[in-house]
């Protein structure tokens, strides 16, 4: 059974300073020498708690259930030695100054027991130097808890930084220039694998091969924005392109900080991000906008030419016309009394005049506004102007609705007619067409408009050509009514246009949000 703990009073004296509390723990089996050891604590003005043992359990049981700032050991003890009180301390994994003292020990021992663990070793006759190697002792182990401590503070400072990069979308890193005056990589996130297709691991500490990534045309701006970064040690903010050994192509938003280091080098640090996505869609917004923009001016160009084709007709057709009844009406009036056969002959080419006139001023009314497509409906309104089209052009136009009850919204039957008239004007002037070939019909909730030529086809160059706003202008026309277009051959030459479109144009909230599910 191990003595109690026994907490002691100083006997210096009250002027001298306060000494902090120290707990002692003796591993000896002569309580005279513990009294001898305590005695020196005392008047160097600490009040020791302390505890005797004198064997291996007593020590055990006692630094498993107590803490303590020292242990002062005997060397030899019955059945238990400074050597087994070491091997306790390291098995316990304990971090305490353990200090020997002892009456007899061979110059030998003392060394195998320093080299075993123990900080200090103390002859019992020879006590001067037990409060100055105690408190040093205990100086060494705080500067060691201090110590472990603080590398505890770091790592864990280093896992939250690591998270923390981990997981921004963006590669974080530290980047300094090598000796051949490129930049490499200090530092990087793991991130580092997605953006370039190789761990960070195999880029750091490596020359700047990363910089042979760079193209030829972007790789000057770089240097040139470091060179200035380094200078005045402002941001380095630069956006460029990079081409891996796989070939992929991508754009990287670099933007760090310099610093100077410890050796006067300049170091940045911060994030590159991969922005290909919004150059591409950057891109793809301007090719758009010039898109419209020359679909705009296409569709004026088209306001003008059928402006210009309507005053033609009028002025040509309808016009030659009058002027020609006007001369025959004259000579008509000549003639009346001298030569009725010769008048009933002008009379009559009056009246085919007369309805050449009334056939031209329907045409153009019909083009520009079909009245029968709201009086009569969509299928009458396409073989209206299919018979007109094959009049005007020769082009054999055969039409079949056998769904002749059809009623689309007046938005899609309008868009419909539009695109009809769009694809019998792209026959007519392109296709070097004998005939067409129209069939609308319904099909579930949808309208569906085809027309197939047997001209020389479409070439899929064709679809790409910048100018090709005849289909383009088609393409809008169907999505405005979340309809589409289908372009295919025909065996053995021809162009198959199939128009499918809801029978409702579908209203604002659905356009913007074609995939939401009803309520």
């Amino acid at each position: 059974m191990s003595p109690a703990l026994k907490p002691d009073a100083p006997s210096a004296s009250r002027d001298d300073p306060a000494k902090p509390p120290i707990r002692l723990l003796f591993i000896e089996d002569s309580e005279n020498d513990v009294m001898l050891l305590l005695h020196r604590f005392r008047n160097a003005g600490y009040a020791p708690t302390y505890l005797q043992v004198a064997s291996e359990s007593g020590m055990r049981e006692a630094l498993q259930r107590e803490s303590w700032d020292v242990i002062l050991c005997d060397h030899n003890l019955p059945g238990f030695s400074a050597q087994a009180a070491l091997r306790t301390i390291q098995d316990l994994s304990l971090d305490l100054p353990f200090i020997i003292v002892s009456g007899v020990m061979q110059e030998d021992e003392a060394i195998a027991a320093m080299r075993a663990g123990a900080h200090d070793y103390l002859s019992k006759n020879k006590l001067e130097r037990l409060i100055p190697a105690v408190e040093r002792e205990l100086r060494e182990v705080g500067n060691r808890r201090e110590k472990r401590l603080a590398e505890q503070t770091l790592r864990q400072s280093e896992a939250r930084l690591r998270a923390l990069t981990d997981n921004i979308p963006g590669v974080v890193f530290q980047m300094g220039y090598t000796p051949d005056g490129m930049l490499g990589f200090q530092y990087l996130s793991e991130a580092a694998a997605m953006l370039f297709g190789i761990s960070a691991d195999e880029l750091i500490g490596s020359s700047a091969g990363w910089m042979t990534w760079l193209l030829k045309e972007d790789l000057p701006g770089f240097m040139e924005a470091a060179c200035v970064s380094s200078e005045n040690l402002s941001t380095l903010n630069w956006e460029g392109r990079i081409q891996l050994s796989t070939g992929e192509q991508k754009w990287i938003n670099l933007r760090s900080s310099p610093r100077l280091s410890e050796l006067g080098a300049v170091i940045w640090e911060g994030v590159m991000w991969n922005i290909t996505h919004s150059k591409r869609v950057e891109a793809d917004l301007r090719e758009s906008r010039s898109q419209l923009a020359a679909l705009s001016n296409h569709l004026q160009r088209i306001k003008e030419d059928e402006r210009e084709r309507i005053a033609r007709d009028v002025h040509d057709v309808l016009g030659g016309t009058l002027v020609a009844m006007k001369f025959e009406m004259s000579l008509l009036e000549s003639k009346l009394d001298s030569n009725p056969a010769r008048a009933r002959e002008r009379a009559h080419n009056v009246g085919c005049m007369v309805n050449d006139a009334i056939a031209t001023v329907g045409r153009v009314t019909r083009e520009l506004r079909p009245g029968i497509l709201k009086d009569f409906g969509l299928a009458a309104a396409i073989e209206s102007h299919g018979e007109d089209f094959a009049q005007r052009t020769g082009i054999i136009c055969n039409i079949v609705c056998p769904d002749h009850d059809l009623d689309p919204g007046y938005d899609t039957a309008l868009a419909l007619f539009r695109v009809f008239q769009e694809a019998l004007t792209n026959v007519s002037k392109h296709a070097r067409a004998s005939e067409v070939n129209v069939r609308l019909m319904q099909e579930g909730d949808q309208v569906v408009l085809d027309i197939t030529d047997n001209g020389c086809g479409l070439a899929a160059t064709d679809l790409r050509k910048p100018r090709s706003f005849g289909l383009r202008g088609i393409r809008e026309r169907l999505t405005s009514l979340g309809g589409r277009l289908e372009l295919n051959p025909v065996v053995p030459h021809g162009t198959r246009l199939t128009l499918r479109t809801p029978l409702q144009p579908p209203q604002p909230d659905e356009q913007q949000n074609p995939n939401r599910s009803p309520a």
